[in-house]
Formats: C-alpha cells, structure tokens, sequence
C-alpha cells in the first residue's frame, strides 16, 4: 500500500484525484477536465487505499477553490505574472478565464515537469504559458528561476501543498529570493499549524515517510515568521471557515461552526480559525 505513494511528486496524483472527484460532482465548485487523466490509475489507488484519504478530501478541494478566487480576484487587480512553485499537476493555467497577456509558469522537478508536458501536450493554454524544470530543494537555484521569470510588470508567486514538505530554514530561503526580486508584490500559499501537522501525520505518516515526503513545517504564528522576511499577510482565510461557506466539510459542519460561536471563548474562537487555512502575503520594503 505504501509503494503507491513512491515519492513527494505522487501526492500531486494524489491531489488531482480529489480535483476530479470534484469535477464529477452536479455541484462542483470548480471543473477540472485534466484531473482524472493527470491523476492516472495511480492517484486513483492512492486515494482508494491510503488510510482516511477520502475523509480528507474537503480541505484539498476548499484550498483548491479558495486558491481559484484569490488568483482570478488578484489578476482582475493587476498581477501580470504568475510563477506556480512546485506546481504538481495545477491545470489553472489551462481551466481558469485567465487574460491571454497573463504569463504563468508552471515550476518542478525534472521529472514532474516531463510529465507534465506529455500530458498537456494537447492543450492550448489560456494565457502565456511556459514548463520549467528546476530543483527547488536547490537553494542556488530559486533565485535564477524567479530572476528570469519575474517579468516588467506585477507577479504573484503561489506555493500550493509545497511549505508543508520544507523545513523552515528552506521556507525562508524561498521567501528572501522572492523578496529579492522587486516585481514579485505577492505570495499566495496554504499554511497549518502544528496541531494540524499532528493530526495529518497520525494518519499519513507511515504513507509519507516510506516516500521520503515528512511534513515538517508548520509555524504557530506563521505572521511572526514571514514577517521579519519581508512579507506581510494581506488576507488569510480560515480553511474552516472556508469550508463552510462552499458547503465542503465534515458533517454537521454547520451545527460545530454554530456551536463553537456560540459557546466558545473569543480566544479559543481565534486560534481554531487559524489552525490552517489560506493566506496572501504582500511584499514590504525593508
């Protein structure tokens, strides 16, 4: 069971599997043609028999729908460039109404970006797009990368499903070289905290550890991480909160939402909603 999941880029299988499942559904928050293709026989296997991975679908798709609105919100206000970190098997730059002018790169691995250009290989983007292959374990390597891509005008990088993997020394290395370069103004990327980091490895640290893929980062307060770096969290939405408002969620969601406003502290009511969830960071000058 556990050689479905052979490395960190079979998660990307995994994650595309639960955008197809969406898909499927008559009320589906997003469509993703690609999903299921991208996803293969081997993301279905994975979802179908690693522990509790059904049960864990919701936040994917509440992280993947949420992630939708603030690039589409943060294209309409300006960004001209998106730079997709450890992309995985994203199809955004195929699905979304994205701008023909939008220049979006798909950033990976060798072999996940080899994947990648097979499997789109019969798709026409909707906006300029281009596949790089880049390690970006390799800290000398982001910097050339992000120099190259950054553009003339407005860039926003996305790091979806990525900074759970890094330790925090290589999160801060991504954040510097993003600083480092003027034109990125935005950081789109999903964060938990330690208390979530705990429930997801009681589950799928036994799958993710064989693979080599543990997830180690997760800061108490990620503002007084990224902050010290140069960025500054513009908006961050509870993945709670988010899954109740798209009807994505546990069940009886509805009644524990109401519950927990009702009954509980303000204090406890602040540190559930930020437990994890999605957050926007803005570049500040030093």
């Amino acid at each position: 069971m556990t050689e479905l999941v052979r490395n960190v880029s079979d998660t990307a299988l995994w994650v595309a599997m639960y955008r197809a499942m969406e898909t499927d559904r008559p009320d589906a928050l997003f469509r993703d043609p690609f999903a299921r293709r991208l996803a293969g026989e081997r993301g279905e296997s994975i979802v179908r028999t690693v522990p509790r991975a059904r049960t864990f679908a919701w936040p994917m798709i509440v992280r993947t729908a949420v992630m939708d609105e603030i690039i589409l919100r943060q294209i309409g206000q300006g960004v001209t460039t998106v730079i997709n970190l450890a992309a995985g098997l994203d199809a955004r730059a195929f699905r979304l109404p994205l701008p023909p002018s939008l220049r979006w790169f798909d950033v990976d691995l060798p072999d996940m970006t080899d994947y990648r250009r097979e499997q789109f290989a019969d798709a026409k983007p909707a906006c300029v797009h281009e596949h790089i292959a880049a390690d970006l374990a390799d800290t000398d390597v982001l910097p050339g990368v992000l120099a190259r891509v950054s553009g003339d005008g407005v860039a926003m990088i996305v790091t979806e499903g990525l900074l759970v993997y890094l330790t925090g020394a290589q999160v801060a290395a991504i954040a510097r070289a993003a600083h480092a370069q003027p034109r990125i103004r935005w950081w789109l990327t999903d964060l938990a905290t330690p208390a979530v980091l705990e429930m997801m490895k009681r589950s799928w640290k036994p799958t993710l550890a064989k693979a080599n893929a543990p997830m180690q980062f997760a800061p108490e307060d990620s503002r007084a991480f990224f902050e010290p770096l140069g960025w500054h969290e513009a908006e961050f939405r509870s993945m709670w909160k988010e899954s109740v408002r798209l009807k994505r969620s546990i069940p009886l969601a509805g009644l524990v939402d109401f519950l927990g406003r009702t009954i509980g502290s303000r204090r406890w009511r602040a540190k559930q909603v930020r437990m994890s969830g999605m957050a926007l960071f803005e570049r500040q000058e030093a």
